[in-house]
């Protein structure tokens, strides 16, 4: 029974699809069904046939994306080892990550976490040819390392730079990326707070940090952050997570920290800061003390802080140590901690003229020190 039933269900659809046919050929009763029945598949094709629509939106950030590419490298840092049998060296890949170009001069700009403790570099632009690299200059206090390639102008396309003091609070950005050489990719977000503050590879704090919601993974330390219009905002170096995964958190350092930092990079191989000449007593002894400010430890020889009559901690014959000046602002901005003044230091150059307000004894006092270089 449930056979019968089966082959007539079977033969019912066949008798249709002949009866279709047949009025197809021929004309019949069935034949008043086509055009309706054309007309549905012609719709069908129709719709299928038809291109996706894009945004306004949608198609500048493809825009943004498919330019800014070419600026984008892929960077593998390989490590020398010894076979403790054969005693023969060899090459083990040690890490990986993305940068991007600064000039027609070959100079690539990464994290320096990216190819620390590299003996040997590579840098893959985006037509895919690979050319060994040397390191030009670093900077871990700010987690910049410059590189350079031998390669035809023609295939280095330099990144649109652009600034980083202008930035909002909700303005859209894009991350660009290379990880682990799978080619390019793109993720978007907003700018999700200012000003924000991360420790380098060196324990120094980097001010002025971009926060974003950008996806950032590992493989995208050193790519560059953009804003809508492809110009530079930022470096993407690090991420907040409990897995090592993204989890929603992820910072840059300023364009404006790059703009300023990768030209001395070049010229000297390391970064020229200004400075006092001195060196300061570890914060955690002057809390130690309950003392507010930085304590100068020591007093370069001939230096500008020498100059202008600062003073040093010293030991006194009984074996008693005198403490030095301590700093406790700069231009009247306050000095709390060694980073405090390090990040007030920054915002000058060499040559210029500050005002340090000290405490000596019972008394507080003020004093023009010009700028020196330092290392």
């Amino acid at each position: 029974m449930g056979l019968s039933s089966a082959t007539a269900q079977w033969g019912g659809g066949r008798c249709l699809r002949m009866g279709l046919m047949a009025a197809f050929f021929l004309g019949g009763p069935y034949s008043a069904l086509l055009p309706a029945f054309d007309g549905t598949n012609r719709v069908l094709a129709a719709q299928s046939a038809a291109p996706t629509e894009l945004s306004s939106d949608e198609q500048a950030t493809i825009a943004v994306f498919e330019r800014a590419t070419r600026s984008v490298v892929f960077i593998a840092n390989t490590a020398m080892q010894r076979d403790p049998w054969s005693f023969n060296l060899f090459e083990v890949p040690q890490g990986s990550g993305t940068g991007f170009v600064w000039s027609r001069q070959g100079h690539i700009v990464t994290n320096f976490h990216v190819i620390y403790g590299a003996d040997a570099i590579t840098v893959t632009l985006a037509d895919q040819v690979e050319y060994k690299a040397k390191v030009v200059g670093v900077d871990p206090d700010h987690d910049i390392a410059v590189l350079q390639i031998q390669a035809p102008e023609a295939a280095l396309q330099p990144v649109t730079v652009g600034n980083s003091q202008s930035l909002r609070v909700g303005q859209k950005v894009l991350a660009i990326g290379n990880p682990f050489g799978l080619d390019h990719t793109l993720t978007t977000g907003v700018v999700s707070a200012l000003g924000r503050t991360i420790k380098s590879m060196s324990n120094r704090t980097i001010e002025g940090v971009i926060q974003t919601d950008a996806a950032i993974n590992p493989g995208n330390s050193g790519g560059p952050l953009l804003d809508s219009a492809g110009r530079l905002i930022g470096m993407n170096t690090q991420i907040v997570s409990p897995s090592g995964a993204f989890a929603g958190i992820g910072f840059a350092v300023p364009a404006d920290t790059v703009s300023r930092t990768v030209p001395e990079l070049i010229k000297h191989g390391k970064l020229i800061r200004p400075g006092l000449g001195i060196s300061l007593v570890p914060d955690a002894m002057a809390r130690r003390w309950g003392l507010h400010g930085v304590i100068i430890g020591k007093i370069g020889r001939g230096s500008m802080a020498e100059r202008a009559g600062l003073r040093g901690s010293r030991e006194t014959p009984g074996g008693r140590v005198e403490l030095g000046d301590i700093i406790v602002g700069v231009d009247g901005k306050p000095v709390e901690t060694t980073d405090d003044l390090m990040a007030l230091m920054e915002q000058h150059k060499v040559g210029d003229q500050v005002n340090i307000e000290y405490v000596r004894g019972n008394r507080k006092l003020q004093v023009t020190v010009t700028l020196q270089a330092i290392n």
